[in-house]
Parts: structure tokens; C-alpha cells; sequence
């Protein structure tokens, strides 16, 4: 049954996404602030048909944590709940994404027009430079700029694999950053069709006032979202056992980390 749910979700995902896509094109066309009615339109529809087949709602704590204007979120990331319910989230999100996001039809027009900020990893440090001038100016709009420290998703309890690129960003911007903790992977897996009904908890944790040395920045991102992304996970785990089997990814990944380090 969770299976046949899962399933039915996903081509109802994709459903969604290709028919109001088309018929709101003509949004692209428009001013940039005539998308973000018609994004959050979507994604509430989206989380709508995901607690309606899934049986998956969200809780979202901590918002009164959330600062005003322009700032950097570095949030966990392990699965495609948070890229969804973030731009509800926040009022004017810019994510830094990759940058071939872009050129995939309708979709990537979309994320062109919502402002997103692309990236090439393959570009090295030449990425991260381009990426601060696009970060900057979105900061001076006043932009939430969203950015996963681990580049990717990570299943639940994998070690932490976080890059340098987000403390770069707050050493050159002096705006603060605000660390997010979650347990999506639980729920709504990397690499699964399958998703187990249940609650997704998110975090915003106090943020963090510009003015670290980066070093000590980047420990502290690191302690404070990682601690509390493993309460949230035993929280879950207390409420459903069986969600345990969620985290032989996270295992997985940890011995895939250890052969590629070795």
C-alpha cells in the first residue's frame, strides 16, 4: 500500500507541475514578483497532494528565529520536501542550485525567473567567485539565500559532509546565517520511490551573527544543525520504530565515505 501511494504520488507530482506550468507561462513573460503567487501556488498544491495520498504533514519550529531582509539559510538537505517548502517558507527565497538545472524546459525557466542562483561545481573556486556576485546582489534585494553546506542530499545519520563554499558566503557578505535541522529523509528518502506517512519536522535554529572567524563559523554550523537534526531523527524514532530501516542509508553512505577517503 505505501508503494502503491508513493507511486500514485509521483505521477501526480509531475502531473501537477507540467499542467499549471503550462497554463501560467505566460508569467515568464511578467515581472518577477508575478511569479512568487503562482510558485506558492504550486507547492501548496504540491504538499497538499502529499499529505492527501502520502499521509506526510510538515511542522515547521523555531520561526520566530527567522531574521528580516536579507541573510543566508544553510540548511540540511535530505530530500525534495525542503526545496518545496522553503519558498513557503521564506518570503523572497533565492536556493543556489546547480546550474543545469536551468536549461531543463519549463522548469528551468521557471527557476530562472524566480531568481535562483546557479552554480557550477565543475568550475572549482572560479564557481564559488561567480556565485558571491550573484549572492551579493541578492542579499541587497533582500533576498533569503538558501544553501545546502553538503552541496546534496544525505540520507538520515550519514556522516556530514559540509564544503567550504557557505562560509566563504558569510565571511565576504557580514549578514547572518540561519541553520536549519530536519528529518525529511525519514519520510520522503533520496533515492526511493517509497515514502512512509508521518510528520517532517524542521528546525530554525537561532541564527548565527556575522563576524566569525570562518573556521569557527563553519564548527559551529556544522555542531548546531547536525545535534539537532539527530534529536529531531530519534524524536521520529520514538514515535515509529519502523521509520529504523530509513537509516540503513545513512550507514550505507558512511562505509561509501570510508573507501573513499581510505
Amino acid at each position: 500500500m505505501v508503494f502503491l501511494r508513493s507511486l500514485f504520488f509521483n505521477i501526480a507530482f509531475y502531473l501537477n507541475f507540467i499542467i499549471q506550468a503550462v497554463v501560467f507561462a505566460p508569467v515568464l513573460l511578467l515581472p518577477e514578483r508575478w511569479f512568487w503567487p503562482i510558485g506558492r501556488f504550486w507547492v501548496r498544491s504540491t504538499l497538499f497532494l502529499h499529505r492527501l495520498i502520502c499521509g506526510i504533514d510538515d511542522d515547521i519550529r523555531g520561526r520566530a528565529n527567522i531574521p528580516t531582509g536579507g541573510f543566508i539559510v544553510a540548511a540540511k538537505h535530505q530530500s525534495t520536501w525542503e526545496t518545496l517548502r522553503f519558498v513557503e517558507l521564506f518570503p523572497r527565497p533565492s536556493f543556489i542550485t546547480k546550474h543545469q538545472l536551468l536549461f531543463v524546459p519549463l522548469f528551468g525557466w521557471y527557476l530562472k525567473k524566480a531568481g535562483m542562483i546557479p552554480v557550477d561545481r565543475g568550475r572549482g573556486t572560479a564557481a564559488i567567485a561567480a556565485m558571491t556576485v550573484h549572492v551579493r546582489r541578492a542579499i541587497a534585494e533582500g533576498r533569503q539565500v538558501i544553501i545546502f553546506p553538503e552541496g546534496t542530499r544525505r540520507p538520515p545519520l550519514a556522516p556530514p559532509a559540509y564544503r567550504h563554499g557557505v562560509a566563504r558566503l558569510y565571511a565576504e557578505l557580514g549578514v547572518p546565517c540561519l541553520p536549519i535541522a530536519l528529518n525529511s529523509g525519514l519520510y520522503w528518502p533520496r533515492h526511493s520511490l517509497s515514502q512512509r506517512p508521518g510528520t517532517i519536522r524542521a528546525e530554525c535554529l537561532p541564527p548565527i551573527p556575522p563576524g566569525l572567524p570562518p573556521e569557527a563559523f563553519a564548527a559551529e554550523l556544522q555542531q548546531e544543525i547536525e545535534s539537532a537534526t539527530e534529536a529531531l531523527i530519534a524524536e521520529a524514532l520514538a514515535v515509529n520504530p519502523s521509520l529504523r530501516e530509513r537509516l540503513e542509508q545513512g550507514r550505507s553512505q558512511k562505509k561509501r565515505d570510508a573507501i573513499g577517503s581510505g
